[in-house]
């Protein structure tokens, strides 16, 4: 592995695993639910916490890496991932799994993820260095692709439970061969202001969470009357309270500049087109990437009754086209310029999205929906395959660390709210529709009241199969039993619909990112290679 490509086999191997969680669970979701006796919801805070903690202290573990040192940053976040991934493998109950999974595993990452795209930097140039970073994307894509099946497999035919311990096994052996990785920075002598950290994690919290709270609170109007602020819901307040945080944030960090002191994130680097045009793409493609892998698998299972390997195959045509075109759009980038084959795939994104919408049949299981799969995940290749590049290569090299930092925030932001946001768009959906239905069916009034009192907080996802039992054992009729089964698969079908929507809004948000994307090929020509990056003022207290 010594050879000039062992530095980032190694590092992709990290890459690898950090992403690999944010997909592999997602088809284990109701054997998690049933092993650990917990909910759909509870699961869906433990996926979004999981790239929520990264998302929150990745400038920290950034910054942590100048202190430390890169390389030493990589061995110590390998460490305790390692350690968060042997506690979630034991789980016991979903406390531990959120502890071990969601905190210990993110605390880990938040120092591997920024050390990895500094070290790429650091061992390679011009052409190569273009090469790795799409390697580095390609890992990532291959790990979304095929964290379904992977999980699928082991679920089905072991116990998720080995997922997690695979995962030490993998940390294991980037631990053993980490000194094929150079480091030739220096370390930072710094002190890292404590506020702008606590301010920075809490504003995306905050933020994060008021969006996972929607499904149940509501988005302006409260759905539970004993749970409003002014009449109102508590989403607008607490999405406030964090925006006003994170305002607090850049203030903090302007007054710390002025002090002379070196702020948690040099700012001037946001001032950059390229590089807000590559976090700004990377977090759309994340956020489309999470909501896709959170709403697909949760009508899969819970709507048609399939497992977790059988859920993992019929997200498939997406993995198989995500591994293609990261490999395809790593050849094309000596050829295309980072902006045309970005643009190719965010309208790739948008179409994928919209074929989507229009294959929502009963059984998911028509040609449309295929296509769709297979569109979105050449969309999300071919921008992997880009963008990591493209935001590495805007800064000089004392920034490689805080530019690593910011992309691997935008990156995880982005996994939280596809998560968060549209897994909610889906759950509020249900509540919603389910309840107009019931409104408006023969049911009796009386069954109608009762439905209406036990599903006030928001209506559970449970399979639909599982209906009949439910209403039986609630005191329904056989024959109320199947009308309300019957309704609540018509609602299940038209959340999943709502869902796709929301996802082709937020594919076309991508589109604005793209304007400033690098127009000319990375990486051809040695002039290329030796040309300087577009120069960011240094930060006070930067060495």
């Amino acid at each position: 592995m010594a050879g000039r490509w062992g530095a980032v086999t190694v590092l992709a191997s990290a890459q690898f695993v950090m992403t690999l969680d944010s997909t592999v669970m997602n088809v284990s979701i109701s054997t998690v639910v049933k092993d650990l006796n917990t909910t759909i919801s509870a699961m869906q805070a433990s996926i979004t916490f999981y790239t929520l903690t990264m998302a929150a202290f990745m400038l920290l573990g950034a910054k942590l890496g100048d202190v430390l040192g890169r390389r030493r940053a990589l061995v110590i976040g390998s460490i305790i991932y390692a350690v968060g991934s042997g506690t979630t493998a034991l789980a016991p109950n979903i406390a531990v799994l959120f502890i071990g999974w969601s905190i210990i595993e993110g605390l880990g990452a938040v120092l591997v993820i920024p050390a990895i795209a500094a070290l790429i930097a650091d061992n390679y140039s011009g052409h190569a260095r273009v090469t790795a970073f799409a390697a580095i994307g390609a890992a990532s894509g291959v790990a979304v692709a095929v964290g379904p099946l992977i999980g699928g497999f082991l679920t089905t035919y072991a116990s998720w439970r080995y997922v997690f311990a695979g995962e030490v096994v993998i940390m294991a052996i980037v631990l053993l061969f980490r000194k094929v990785v150079s480091d030739s920075g220096v370390r930072s002598h710094i002190r890292i202001d404590v506020l702008s950290v606590v301010l920075s994690a809490a504003a995306l919290v905050l933020i994060v969470y008021g969006l996972l709270q929607t499904k149940t609170w509501g988005w302006i109007l409260p759905t539970q009357p004993d749970i409003s602020v002014l009449g109102l819901s508590p989403v607008p307040f607490v999405i406030a309270a964090g925006a006003v945080l994170l305002w607090l944030f850049f203030l903090r960090q302007s007054s710390l500049v002025r002090q002379g002191r070196p702020p948690l994130l040099n700012t001037a680097i946001l001032r950059l087109g390229q590089l807000r045009a590559g976090v700004g793409s990377l977090g759309i493609q994340y956020t489309v990437t999470a909501g896709l892998f959170f709403i697909v698998p949760i009508y899969l299972q819970l709507a048609l009754g399939l497992d977790a390997l059988s859920t993992g195959l019929r997200i498939f045509p997406l993995s198989v086209a995500l591994v293609l075109f990261s490999i395809l759009g790593t050849a094309l980038a000596r050829r295309l310029s980072p902006k045309l084959i970005a643009r190719i795939g965010q309208l790739g994104l948008v179409v994928s999205s919209l074929v989507l919408l229009g294959s929502v049949d009963t059984e998911l299981n028509n040609w449309l929906f295929g296509i769709g799969m297979f569109l979105a995940g050449a969309a999300l290749g071919l921008l992997a395959s880009q963008l990591g590049n493209v935001t590495m290569s805007a800064v000089g090299d004392d920034e490689l660390s805080e530019a690593g930092g910011v992309q691997g925030v935008f990156q995880n932001l982005g996994s939280s709210l596809g998560t968060a946001l549209i897994g909610s768009v889906m759950i509020a959906s249900l509540t919603t529709i389910f309840g107009g239905a019931v409104a408006a069916s023969t049911l009796p009034s009386s069954v109608q009241q009762q439905i209406s009192s036990q599903t006030q907080g928001g209506v559970p996802v449970v399979p639909a199969a599982d209906v009949p039992t439910i209403a039986s054992n609630a005191g329904l009729s056989e024959e109320q039993s199947k009308q309300l089964s019957s309704i609540y698969s018509a609602s299940q079908l038209e959340s999943l619909r709502l869902s796709f929507a929301a996802l082709s809004l937020v594919s076309v948000g991508a589109l604005f990112f793209s304007r400033n994307l690098p127009s000319r090929v990375l990486g051809r020509t040695e002039e290329d290679d030796t040309e300087a990056p577009q120069q960011v003022p240094p930060a006070a207290g930067s060495r």
